[in-house]
């Protein structure tokens, strides 16, 4: 576990950063923002961070109150990471980032990872009411809890159950309306994400189809 840092200022945004203004940490949580996470799933789905920087932020978010580590029952029986109620608070905080950064996004580098489920926060930020919805894209599969107000917001996969609404796009379609350049309205407008289902989630989108 590395010492705590701190910029040493009566400042609630320069507490804030002395817990997750270090790299990768917030990234961390975006991934925890799927519910329970193995260590070697959090690696595969970061790529680029060391193995030592992972454990290590791991650790510090344990002692910061933000994560948490338990052991699953067989036929698990592997240690997961899961945030904490303050840890979920960051949701937000995530948000408002990635709102703030679809201006830097630009289009897909050579060198920029993908994995269908980074989609998910910014999807969550455009669609409203309550319910499970799948999305498909090229990249794979993942679902979301829209309007979920604890527990997982996102998870990878197809849906467990039945969902309210699932959504088939493109990533070129994903990727603009993550940038902001699309709005989700023109986007059903014009036949580019595909509503299928019967919840009310489903409905509200065909609605404004």
């Amino acid at each position: 576990m590395s010492p705590r840092r701190s910029y040493d200022q009566y400042c609630s945004a320069a507490r804030a950063l002395d817990t997750v203004g270090d790299r990768w940490t917030l990234l961390i949580v975006r991934e925890l923002l799927a519910g329970p996470r193995r260590y070697s799933d959090l690696h595969a789905d970061l790529p680029g961070v060391s193995t030592d920087v992972l454990a290590s932020r791991l650790k510090d978010m344990e002692r910061d109150g933000l994560a948490t580590r338990r052991r699953l029952p067989p036929p698990g029986a592997a240690n997961v990471y899961e945030l904490t109620g303050r840890g979920r608070e960051l949701l937000p905080v995530l948000q408002a980032l990635g709102r703030w950064g679809e201006a830097e996004l630009g289009e897909l580098r050579p060198t920029d990872a993908v994995r269908a489920h980074w989609f998910a926060l910014p999807l969550l930020r455009v669609l409203e009411g309550e319910g499970l919805v799948e999305v498909r894209l090229e990249e794979g599969h993942f679902h979301l809890h829209v309007g979920a107000e604890d527990g997982p917001v996102y998870g990878d996969g197809p849906a467990p159950g039945e969902p309210d609404a699932r959504l088939v796009l493109d990533t070129g379609t994903c990727a603009a309306i993550s940038r902001g350049e699309l709005s989700l309205e023109v986007a059903l407008r014009d036949g580019r994400i595909e509503v299928t289902g019967e919840g009310t989630l489903a409905k509200a989108l065909k609605a404004r189809c």
